[in-house]
């Protein structure tokens, strides 16, 4: 099988086959409903979840984690336990990606059981409400409502957090917030292909437009955008948060990404932001790989990806108190 992507040599053999099965024409034919059209963004996202199941039941049946539906505050949320789990006293917490309408903790568990088991840590999933029924007001507030739930019994210095896409801007953007509002940052922060600002601004939006394999922002992305924030908010720091003001602090900082996507300068411009305000970040680029690639947990580069990201939350993660229960 060919690709209709350019496939470099210069990435593992079994990267090289999945890039086989990317299609210009199943991108391109992968239009996302209209903005604000709450029934067709319920349908398409229950296509999503249906088309994900399988997938997240293979990822399941790999490590097999316990799973534990939770309640934070009137958020709900899936609390994932490694095998062999023994008590550590850390939490991470994952924000889910899906361009902020689509995916749930459940559909997402491709995310964070491989990591739950490479870190030994318990993860706690964040089910946020989303776009276009929720807008980002409502959605950072959900997210910052969980995690002040979590630190009754978790101090945040044995608190990690991350997120892919959607869920990375979120992240980020809920740190901003949280910071702002005088309630103290967890302990460290990765990002897995950030979509750190959801216009269309950015060297790769356009350079590489082309050659992403997997989504357009016109007719896609930028429908997703515009469910989410209306277009005078976009650039808001707690929308976008390359737009946010990182002298004031945040984390320490893993953002990853890949070379095939057009959120590439996404990931570069946040880390200059991070890194020019003096905060301690780490951009690490992979060859040849495509948006959250990590989610493909069994390829040699996601493989890297994950054990980084794992062994950058456990060192900035404390041990000294109890358990979530």
């Amino acid at each position: 099988m060919s690709s209709d992507f350019y496939i470099p040599t210069t990435i593992s053999e079994k990267a090289q086959n999945f890039c086989k099965i990317f299609s210009r024409k199943d991108r391109d034919k992968n239009i996302t409903p209209p903005a604000n059209d709450i029934d067709a963004w319920e349908k398409y996202n229950n296509n999503f979840l249906s088309l994900s199941k399988e997938n997240n039941e293979i990822v399941v049946k790999k490590f097999k984690p316990i799973l534990k539906n939770l309640n934070l505050n009137g958020v709900p949320a899936v609390e994932i336990t490694p095998a062999g789990w023994k008590a550590n006293g850390k939490i991470i917490i994952y924000i889910h990606g899906g361009a902020y309408t689509l995916s749930s903790s459940e559909a997402s568990l491709v995310n964070s059981a491989p990591l739950a088991h490479k870190t030994k840590t318990r993860i706690i999933s964040i089910d946020y409400s989303l776009a276009p029924k929720a807008k980002w007001r409502t959605v950072i507030s959900e997210v910052i409502t969980a995690i002040k739930e979590i630190y009754k019994n978790y101090k945040p210095a044995s608190v990690g957090i991350y997120g892919d896409s959607a869920g990375g801007g979120l992240a980020a953007s809920a740190i901003l917030k949280m910071r702002d509002d005088g309630i103290e940052m967890p302990a460290a922060v990765a990002l897995w292909s950030p979509w750190s600002d959801i216009t269309e601004t950015g060297d790769t939006y356009h350079t590489l437009k082309d050659n992403e394999p997997a989504f357009l922002y016109k007719a896609g992305l930028e429908f997703c955008a515009n469910s989410y924030a209306d277009p005078e908010d976009q650039k808001n720091p707690y929308v976008s948060p390359v737009y946010g003001d990182f002298t004031k602090g945040f984390p320490p900082t893993l953002i990853q990404g890949g070379t095939k996507e057009i959120l590439l300068s996404n990931c570069v411009r946040l880390y200059q932001k991070i890194d020019q305000a003096g905060v301690e970040v780490k951009l690490d680029i992979y060859e040849g790989m495509w948006h959250v690639f990590q989610s493909c947990y069994y390829l040699p580069e996601a493989k890297v990806a994950i054990k980084k990201t794992a062994a950058f939350l456990n060192k900035n993660l404390l041990r000294k108190i109890k358990l979530f229960r």
